[in-house]
């Protein structure tokens, strides 16, 4: 089956600045002294210009063509005018000098505390929401995000207009505003092309795999969707109906597979979570996004009883090489028999592979409850992920994805992570409060001999 999405022409600045009229042009005060209209000022002018209108019809048409002009713009000049709303755009020092004496003279005063409150927010953020006024202003704030993030690293100064950034993407993507879509195959190709573009994990190969993640019986895709992004997912699950819990990903993704009955499934396997908008980093959908899906799954499928993932471990291979180097969180036995890994095609020789069972999982199991990063957190950001959602770390999987990616990654490691809805609140509150982790006896018997352990999870 082909599928074609038509792409809807985008209408750039020069069109933009051709289409308004005179009277439109005379509004945004695109003259010259003698009252001759002249071309459109630049992109902080732009910005100082929107914040100071007060006529609705003349702001929403600015802060439309201030959108439509940074997307046309080079990368050099975009990153000047990010650079610029960091370094002009904060808060007023005039209007913050102003409220702080009105403090001095009265410092109990609700007006005055609210007046300080006030002058002390950056003049960047009316902007940004001035400029999500403008037809697909959302969206386009998204992509501007998108473009700040690749600059952070090299421009420190930027991090203060990730700030604002930041704090009203909050708000205007809090779980209040997001749509929960069940996406099969009779959705429109503009998402389902979407899916296949923005699929994270196990990269989807074609149409008819992608259709054999969506139309079988025992399968199920969500995600959630904004307002004003509607054909765009923020993030979607790919679930599967198992009638056990899977240790490897490849009988999942089969395309030869015979399908079950939903009805005499009873267990829902999210293998595949894919966040699809790089500006909307730091937002958090998929906690949500899973205690959703597990209401309604358990609402249309009642005997559906575990709610487990089948994740991948990105950081693991990573790791593993630099303790095998120089770490000091395996011993000398533990590396000389983790040796075989070097060995091109380990993984299909039974014999080697065999004889790294137990080794790699007792790394894995050094890597899931003992290892930590620069701030205390758990080393994997998957693990994060879910364990601050609530799960629990509940197996490890020796070859659970032998592809080419899963034995970059992780030497073919994947692990499940339980969604117990008795126990989410409790592992949450556990794992955020005194970073305990939530783990299985099955996943702690393979701690190496001595090692200590952290939180155990109660039978």
């Amino acid at each position: 089956m082909t599928r074609t999405v038509q792409t809807p022409r985008t209408t750039r600045f020069g069109d933009l600045f051709d289409m308004l009229t005179d009277r439109g042009r005379a509004l945004l005060r695109w003259r010259d002294p003698a009252g001759r209209v002249t071309a459109p000022p630049g992109l902080p002018e732009m910005g100082e210009l929107l914040l100071s209108r007060r006529g609705e019809a003349s702001g929403v048409a600015l802060a439309r063509a201030l959108v439509t002009a940074f997307e046309d713009a080079d990368e050099a000049r975009r990153l000047e005018f990010l650079a610029t709303l960091a370094d002009r755009f904060g808060p007023d020092p005039k209007a913050i000098g102003k409220a702080m004496e009105d403090m001095q003279r009265d410092p109990g005063s609700a007006e005055a505390i609210e007046a300080l409150h006030i002058a002390s927010e950056p003049r960047r953020q009316e902007l940004l929401r001035r400029l999500n006024l403008a037809p697909g202003g959302t969206a386009a704030l998204v992509r501007m995000r998108e473009e700040l993030l690749r600059h952070l690293k090299d421009n420190p100064a930027l991090r203060r207009v990730d700030s604002d950034f930041s704090h009203l993407f909050a708000s205007w993507f809090n779980r209040g505003f997001l749509v929960l879509r069940h996406i099969d195959w009779n959705t429109p190709a503009a998402i389902l092309e979407k899916i296949i573009r923005y699929e994270a994990v196990h990269a989807i190969q074609n149409w008819d795999d992608l259709r054999n993640r969506l139309q079988p019986t025992d399968r199920r895709c969500y995600g959630f969707f904004h307002p004003q992004l509607v054909d765009e997912p923020l993030i979607f699950v790919e679930v599967a109906l198992t009638r056990a819990i899977p240790d490897t990903v490849a009988p999942l993704l089969d395309l030869d597979r015979t399908p079950i009955d939903a009805d005499g499934a009873t267990t829902a396997v999210f293998y595949s979570i894919s966040n699809t908008q790089k500006g909307l980093a730091g937002v958090s959908f998929g906690n949500f996004l899973i205690k959703q899906v597990v209401e309604e799954l358990k609402a249309e499928l009642p005997d559906i009883q575990t709610f487990v993932t089948l994740s991948p471990v990105p950081g693991f291979a990573a790791w593993l090489a630099r303790e095998r180097e120089d770490g000091k969180m395996l011993d000398d036995d533990l590396r000389a028999a983790l040796k075989p890994l070097d060995q091109p095609g380990w993984h299909v020789d039974r014999d080697t592979a065999e004889a790294l069972r137990e080794p790699l999982l007792a790394a894995a199991a050094v890597y899931f409850l003992q290892a930590r990063d620069a701030k205390g957190r758990a080393v994997d950001p998957v693990a994060r992920f879910h364990l601050g959602n609530g799960a629990c770390l509940e197996r490890l999987n020796f070859g659970g994805d032998v592809s080419a990616n899963g034995l970059r990654q992780s030497h073919g490691l994947m692990v499940n992570y339980l969604y117990d809805p008795d126990r989410i609140e409790s592992n949450h509150e556990a794992f955020a409060e005194r970073t305990e982790i939530a783990a299985s006896d099955a996943v702690r018997r393979h701690l190496p001999a001595g090692q200590a352990t952290t939180r155990k999870e109660k039978p």
